[in-house]
């Protein structure tokens, strides 16, 4: 008796050929819908699996393969008596390779007029059952999933006449990832759907863009995933140009330099190291911003990651080049600037969609043991209930200058201040156990250039400390959340010296 081979795809991409050749291997091949008449088509012979169940599809479709016939063949213990008698009572024959991929879920969330019942007609259910009977029982059965698997597989079925125990555990392991994928992409669209926010079990599948040398030190193995459906605007979505391959800690600092720069509309350049900004910059044109952020720090911008809002012209580039910088991340570069800048063997050149601006609803961190979800912080300066807490109200430029440092200190790692004027950061204080550190460093970046600049705090101050701190170094306006038991305290200093104080109502701690 001849085996048999169950092959049943969406996909058909080498699907003939894989076909062709096991039938040259004297194996019967049973098959459904469009798959069968794929192969008739092509003059292979195909047993449909009506004839083998005895029963029609029926219900659209829906119901074809979820019959004893089918799956007593599948999850046989084929070396088993009692399993083989039962086989023989119920003329149940085995069947040795399944192949099938699904219905393309992913591919038809995908598209923005999809509607629910296209989602809900393309959840398989056949599919995942025989993959998921044919993988628990891979001690006799060969499932394939990824037809990048077929030429293994024949290599092994011609010169062995089986695949290996271990190949078959390998093509299992994949079948539960790619089952438990699928479920959890149709969970995640339901669990939205249905408007559940934190559900009792949460899933979430990835999928390798590629693995790198090494994650934060070299001592520690690594490997960068994308969020099936994730944003456009994203590092995981970015194309590379040009460059040696991302590491660890460029895919972090790149990341970050982009969440940045989605805060300015006009045009901006943000140079980032360690994951905190070093120098934004903002002005009438691409190169005027960049010239603004190297301006802010031109000492920790060396080594660091630059992103730009706007298409990185011959100008720009020259700028960049200048200095040696590992990622350059913007929507475009022209063939001018490319040429110039690919003179850098090694230089990262990212391109990333500024149009499509669809924010991912959550953001993850894992801890060890379990996972932290949270909106992200999309919370702007528009959004706040702004408020004038001193008697002077801010100048114009003053306004922009705190505009500009409130969109860059959400960004800062906490305690976190930003010293800055109307254009460009001054000064970055970072990740500091108490905010009078923070703002120590950020004004003695600045410098002289504080006088007359805008400070803006991640939180509230809790005394009057920083507030005393930037009127000496020269600080003329301030932004901060407030809601301290102590705010008049700050309000009466920043009177004192003539500071106007701006409260947010909103904090932006990042830890």
């Amino acid at each position: 008796m001849k085996k048999r081979a169950l092959l049943s795809v969406s996909d058909k991409a080498g699907i003939l050929e894989f076909a062709q050749a096991l039938v040259a291997l004297d194996y019967e091949i049973l098959s459904t819908g469009g798959t069968m008449k794929h192969l008739k088509d092509n003059g292979v012979a195909v047993t449909a699996v009506d004839e083998v169940t005895g029963f029609p599809e029926i219900m659209e479709g829906r119901v074809k393969t979820l019959n004893p016939m089918i799956h007593g063949g599948l999850l046989a213990k084929q070396d088993d008596s009692s399993h083989i008698a039962q086989m023989k009572e119920h003329g149940i024959q085995p069947i040795h390779i399944v192949c099938v991929n699904l219905y393309p879920f992913k591919e038809t969330i995908a598209k923005p007029d999809t509607t629910i019942e296209d989602a809900i007609e393309n959840i398989d259910i056949g599919g995942p059952a025989m993959l998921r009977a044919s993988a628990k029982n891979h001690a006799y059965v060969t499932v394939i999933v990824d037809a990048g698997d077929y030429e293994q597989v024949l290599k092994e079925l011609t010169s062995a006449g089986e695949t290996t125990l271990e190949t078959r555990r390998r093509l299992a392991a994949k079948v539960f990832r790619h089952t438990a994928a699928y479920d959890a992409l149709i969970s995640s669209y339901l669990t939205d759907l249905a408007g559940e926010q934190f559900p009792e079990q949460v899933t979430y599948t990835y999928e390798l863009k590629q693995p790198l040398r090494y994650g934060e030190n070299p001592h520690q193995k690594a490997a960068f995933y994308s969020r099936p459906l994730g944003s456009d605007f994203s590092i995981a979505y970015a194309t590379q140009l040009h460059g040696k391959e991302l590491s660890y800690n460029n895919i972090q600092d790149a990341n970050a330099a982009l969440q940045i720069v989605k805060e300015f509309q006009q045009p901006a350049a943000v140079a980032v190291k360690h994951m905190n900004p070093c120098g934004v910059g903002t002005g009438a044109t691409i190169a005027e911003a960049f010239n603004k952020a190297y301006e802010a720090d031109a000492t920790s911008i060396f080594g660091g990651i630059v992103a730009l809002n706007r298409e990185v012209d011959a100008k720009t580039a020259e700028q960049l080049s200048s200095i040696f910088l590992e990622i350059i991340i913007a929507p475009s570069f022209t063939d001018e600037a490319m040429e110039l800048l690919t003179q850098k063997k090694n230089i990262r050149l990212l391109t990333i969609s500024f149009t499509q601006q669809k924010k991912d609803q959550w953001n993850t961190v894992s801890v060890e043991g379990g996972l932290l979800i949270q909106q992200p912080d999309t919370y702007g300066f528009d959004d706040a209930d702004i408020r004038v807490a001193t008697d002077r109200k801010p100048t114009e430029a003053e306004w922009e200058a705190l505009k500009l440092g409130w969109s860059v200190v959400k960004h800062v790692k906490s305690n976190a201040i930003v010293v800055s004027d109307a254009q460009m950061t001054l000064g970055v204080g970072a990740g500091q156990m108490n905010r009078v550190g923070a703002a120590t460093i950020a004004l003695a970046q600045a410098g002289e250039r504080a006088k007359g600049a805008a400070l803006a705090s991640d939180a509230f101050f809790p005394m009057d400390d920083t507030v005393e701190a930037a009127a000496l170094a020269g600080i003329t306006a301030i932004i901060q959340p407030g809601g301290s038991v102590k705010d008049e305290d700050s309000i009466k200093k920043a009177n004192e010296y003539g500071i106007t104080m701006v409260f947010t109502g909103v904090r932006h701690f990042k830890h």
